[in-house]
């Protein structure tokens, strides 16, 4: 069968089985390698991708199924060269150790920060609670998810005030 999807931004039309899982597809049919794909049950939250700006767990969704949907993956979270705030939190902030999970974690986060901009622990906990990090105990990648809704908010913070500066001038 063929199918037709956008895939950060570039629509792809490529001929599959129709039992081939969209984790599959991504890595295998695309070489779209930073979705990880790990337990083929939905527990451990490795291949977290977005369809249509909502978090799916691409090992439970048939690659048939994305067929006309807009899918992003952690190779679209960046803006070329420019990592975004969850990326970066991640590096600064020492979010990953084997980095298995973060994939699907940064997705899972993002998506929290798109829908809250400032979440507390609770909430980033309860988030990414449908994920299984094995390394790092959750406190560094609490702590990099806040980093990023921080700087988010600075970033805001500084454009508004530049805004306001050029309109007095």
């Amino acid at each position: 069968m063929q199918v037709t999807m956008t895939v950060n931004d570039v629509e792809y039309t490529r001929e599959i089985e129709g039992r081939l899982l969209l984790v599959h597809f991504l890595r295998d049919v695309l070489g779209l390698t930073g979705t990880h794909w790990g337990c083929d049950t939905s527990n451990c939250g490795t291949c977290v991708v977005w369809l249509d700006e909502e978090p799916v767990k691409s090992c439970t969704v048939l690659a048939a199924m994305a067929g006309g949907h807009r899918v992003r993956t952690v190779e679209g979270l960046a803006n070329g060269a420019e990592l975004d705030p969850v990326q970066q939190g991640f590096m600064q902030c020492h979010g990953l150790q084997c980095g298995f999970c973060t994939p699907g974690m940064m997705m899972t986060a993002r998506a929290l920060l798109d829908r809250n901009p400032d979440p507390d622990d609770h909430e980033i906990r309860e988030a990414i609670s449908g994920q299984i990090c094995r390394c790092t105990g959750y406190a560094t990648i609490v702590r990099s998810v806040k980093w990023a809704a921080a700087h988010e908010a600075a970033a805001a913070n500084e454009a508004h005030a530049n805004e306001a500066q050029a309109v007095t001038s």
